[in-house]
Parts: C-alpha cells; structure tokens; sequence
C-alpha cells in the first residue's frame, strides 16, 4: 500500500528529524532521510509563492530545457549523438550534445517501454511525468520562536 502524499522535503517531518539526533537514533534519521525526495527541486525553500512566480530560466539566461522522450515515429528529426561518441570518443560527443541535445529516451510508440522506464523511477518522478501536483504546505516557526522554544526546553532539562 502506498502513500497517498510521500514525503518530499523536510518540513513535512516537523522536528522528527531533530527528536532522531539529540536522542542517538541514527537507524531512524537514516530512513527519515532516505524517505525524502532526491531531486533538489522538491526542497522545502523552492516551494514557496515567490519562488515558483520566479522564471529561472530568463533569469539565468538559460536556454530550453532538454527534451526527456522523443518519439521515433512523430518526431522529426530525432538527434543521435551515437556516431559522434564512436568516432570522436567522450569529448566529441559532449561537444555534439551540447550544441545539440538528444532526448534522454527514444523510443518508438509502445507503451511497454515507458512503463518499463516509469518502473525503474521513484514516486516523485512518476508524478512528474504523469503531472500530478502534489501541493505541500510549507510551515516555518519564525526564529525568535524556535529561540523562545530551546529556552523553555533548556529550563524544563535543567530542572530535571
């Protein structure tokens, strides 16, 4: 059974991550942090309002983003740098992609070897593709708070 929001960046763990390190539980913060999604995208600073209105792309002077599927049979021309890797070794192919890039699957229209593709990928790439949106509530403590909550927590430690 899967769940029906995984996790993706930290700030949906609360302070279960902070619990796992003052208290030596290092099996548990590994998973919590194995459960987390790898693309840096997903973290918690890019999902903010102002982030998302932002265009990176024109703001970096960025080209197009890189095709991810081309299809033989729709489109024309598909790019292969094969014969320049064959010809000219690492360098020459890198020089080729860069200038033109191929798509990272070719494929022709079955649907068989998508979903062999989509199987090898986690749960975030899967969405990605599929375009599901998972919308994430992003909830920071402002830090004077978190100050006056180490305080209070320190007094109760040293009471103890």
């Amino acid at each position: 059974m899967q769940a029906v929001s995984p996790l993706v960046n930290e700030l949906q763990l609360g302070s279960r991550l902070n619990c796992a390190v003052e208290s030596n539980r290092r099996g548990e913060f590994a998973l919590l942090l194995s459960l987390l999604s790898a693309d840096a995208r997903d973290m918690a600073q890019f999902q903010t309002p102002e982030f998302k209105d932002e265009d990176l792309r024109a703001k970096f002077e960025l080209g197009g983003s890189q095709a991810l599927i081309k299809r033989l049979s729709k489109d024309s021309p598909v790019t292969n740098n094969s014969t320049a890797f064959q010809n000219g070794g690492v360098t020459a192919f890198r020089l080729n992609n860069a200038m033109d890039e191929e798509a990272l699957v070719i494929r022709g229209n079955e649907q068989l070897d998508m979903e062999e593709v989509l199987a090898n990928c986690d749960n975030h790439a899967r969405n990605r593709y599929q375009n599901i949106a998972i919308e994430q509530s992003v909830k920071s403590t402002h830090f004077v708070d978190q100050l006056v909550m180490q305080r209070q927590m320190s007094e109760l430690i040293a009471q103890a």
